[in-house]
């Protein structure tokens, strides 16, 4: 039987699959990665999927296309394909560590209702009930991907009876964070397998870790939180043109821009990471980093006084009736988005750990250390978390809440590029109008 992508492993074989593309996003195939023929990034997607239990979420039909530039915009439909085009992933290693089991397997079929299992996460419901009951210790942990499970939030376990479950996770959070955690810690990081009943135990309480609170101090620290300098005061009775306004977009992006690159310099791991690594971040996620100030630390400003500047101008007919339905899926997304965000009442620390986190995106084409990015960003990951839940106690879904905006954020970012520039002005007009009104009304 003749799989797809698989070639003849001789001379001949392997110089065809240096010519070869990826199955997953057609992206410069490197070999043959887990039974198919794939390029690095696919092949650590995969990875990083399977071992760390995600399960993901598609907000428009499940069919998104997969290229090398826009396979990071949908992790479901990128990790669905991997899937039909016949991954494998028992052929990923149990230990995390490079290199696969079994290089000669090829590709594997699987049924419909199977693909269906894994990418609702009941396979990995079904294995951690296994381990549960084994008592082995999962050490699965998150990396710069959000798990997007219906009902995500940290799985309850008393300490009193799981104690090899706590002290595995101590021993991966002590990896990272580099402290040990108290010993009635009673959240473990496992989003990925959540359950309805896991809700029912009360919150314990407990002491913030001393190397988290350091952290997060470092990244607040890096922060700049002055409100923002670019007059946004319009006199009363006059009426904004599309030039005006978009030309003050322009200056509050500058400047926003510009805020981001002198966060880069401040930030407590800047030493650690090449100069190359962060260009490609922040050339990859300026967009991200703006639109989550704007919607958190900024909001006052951006949702206030450039909601009044807005108000003042009026589109015309011909500017209503060319609005895309690239803006129009933009503005309803910006809008849950902003009511999110409003009610979580985001504190600076959980910015600044967002922003963290969302910035050491190890998925980006063209760094040098992905390993290292990766170890960063589930440090991040972690500290947020214990700070969540020892800063709100009875909220236990507050972190996977605060995660689950973060792929949202970078959907809407990639969305935008494709609204056209003379559409902002009315794009920005709707949106800020109809979030102010929304918060009035509350």
């Amino acid at each position: 039987m003749n799989w797809p992508g698989v070639l003849p492993m001789n001379s001949e074989g392997n110089d065809r699959a240096d010519q070869r593309t990826c199955l997953i996003c057609g992206d410069r195939a490197t070999g043959l990665h887990y039974g198919i023929i794939s390029c690095e990034g696919c092949k650590g997607f995969f990875k990083r999927s399977i071992c760390n239990k995600r399960v993901y979420r598609c907000s428009r039909d499940k069919n998104c296309v997969m290229s090398r530039k826009q396979r990071n915009r949908c992790q479901y439909c990128r990790l669905l394909k991997c899937l039909q085009m016949g991954m494998n992933r028992k052929a990923i290693r149990e230990d995390g560590m490079p290199g696969g089991r079994n290089k000669s397997i090829g590709p594997v079929q699987i049924s419909e209702e199977e693909i269906e299992r894994i990418m609702s996460g009941q396979e990995f419901e079904e294995e951690a009930n296994h381990w549960g009951n084994n008592g082995d210790s999962d050490h699965g942990s998150p990396g710069n991907g959000v798990s997007e499970s219906n009902q995500p939030s940290p799985v309850s376990t008393p300490s009193s009876s799981r104690s090899v479950e706590l002290n595995g996770y101590t021993a991966l959070r002590d990896q990272y964070v580099g402290t040990p955690v108290s010993t009635h810690y009673q959240y473990l990081p496992h989003l990925f397998s959540y359950s309805t009943h896991s809700g029912l135990l009360p919150p314990q309480p407990r002491s913030l870790d001393p190397q988290s609170h350091t952290l997060i101090n470092q990244l607040v620290a890096a922060e700049e939180l002055e409100p923002l300098s670019t007059p946004m005061l319009i006199e009363d009775g006059y009426k904004v043109t599309q030039s005006e306004l978009f030309a003050l977009l322009c200056r509050l992006a500058d400047e926003l821009l510009f805020r981001q690159i002198a966060w880069i310099k401040k930030l407590p791991f800047f030493c650690e990471l090449s100069i190359k690594d962060y260009t490609c971040l922040l050339s990859s996620t300026w967009q991200e980093l703006i639109l989550l100030s704007s919607l958190t630390v900024y909001s006052k400003q951006i949702f206030g006084d450039l909601a009044d500047v807005t108000s003042k101008y009026t589109p015309s007919d011909d500017e209503l009736h060319r609005f895309s339905e690239e803006g129009m899926e933009v503005m309803e997304r910006l809008i849950y988005l902003y009511r999110k965000f409003n009610q979580l009442k985001v504190s600076n620390e959980e910015y600044a750990c967002m922003k963290a986190i969302n910035f050491l995106n190890q998925d980006i084409r063209g760094l040098t250390n992905v390993s290292q990015l990766e170890q960063l960003n589930k440090r991040y990951w972690y500290v947020c978390q214990d700070f969540t839940e020892y800063k709100y106690p009875h909220q236990p879904n507050r972190f996977p809440d605060l995660m689950m905006c973060l792929p949202e954020i970078r959907y809407i970012a990639g969305k935008m590029v494709n609204v056209p520039l003379e559409q902002l002005p009315l794009l920005f007009k709707a949106v800020l109008h109809s979030c102010k009104t929304s918060v009035s009304k509350e």
